[in-house]
């Protein structure tokens, strides 16, 4: 006889409860997904790397156009508080000091890959796209590519497209603005 385990999953507020009194704690690299509790990968350096880059990158050129965060929450719904590497968000005077971020302040989200690139793509992109996030880039560093993804719709996205060394690719929300892939992903 086979039995099926159930899961408690949590939600965010739940999650919350949990870090003031003790249980989780701040040093501890988590995102809820889901409703479960995750234990977030190590950065290895590459990574690091990158998301150094593009922070430096987007503070240069769009300082005055969006706020950037790095590995901070998104509060996506109930039960799901990814912490996406960087975010691109719509400006507001308190920088987000009253809540995290939700799906309508969202330009981008940028999701840097070396050892996650099926987990991105498989759980965390469909989640995203469920929760209305207009564009998410995924940095596979594995692949050394820029993968792209709008219109999100609840089944994903309807537009994914990769782009490689050598070409230029702009935010959806900032077409005036462009990027090379040879600039997110360095020399």
């Amino acid at each position: 006889m086979s039995v099926e385990l159930l899961r408690r999953l949590f939600t965010v507020d739940e999650c919350y409860k949990m870090l003031e009194a003790g249980i989780l704690t701040e040093n501890e690299r988590l995102e809820l997904i889901r409703g479960e509790i995750l234990v977030m990968y190590p950065i290895s350096p590459p990574h690091a790397a990158c998301v150094k880059r593009l922070t430096e990158l987007f503070i240069l050129r769009l300082a005055k156009t969006v706020t950037v965060r790095v590995q901070n929450p998104i509060k996506l719904n109930d039960n799901s508080e990814p912490q996406p590497d960087v975010s691109l968000l719509q400006r507001r005077p308190d920088f987000y000091e009253t809540q995290h971020p939700q799906p309508e302040n969202v330009f981008l989200l940028i999701e840097v890959s070396d050892t996650t690139v099926k987990y991105d793509q498989e759980v965390k992109i469909p989640l995203y796209a469920e929760n209305n996030i207009v564009e998410v880039w995924l940095v596979n560093l594995t692949e050394k590519c820029l993968e792209v993804y709008r219109q999100p719709t609840a089944n994903g996205y309807e537009i994914v497209q990769t782009f490689q060394r050598g070409e230029t690719v702009t935010i959806q929300a900032l077409p005036n603005v462009t990027f090379t892939v040879d600039e997110i992903l360095g020399d």
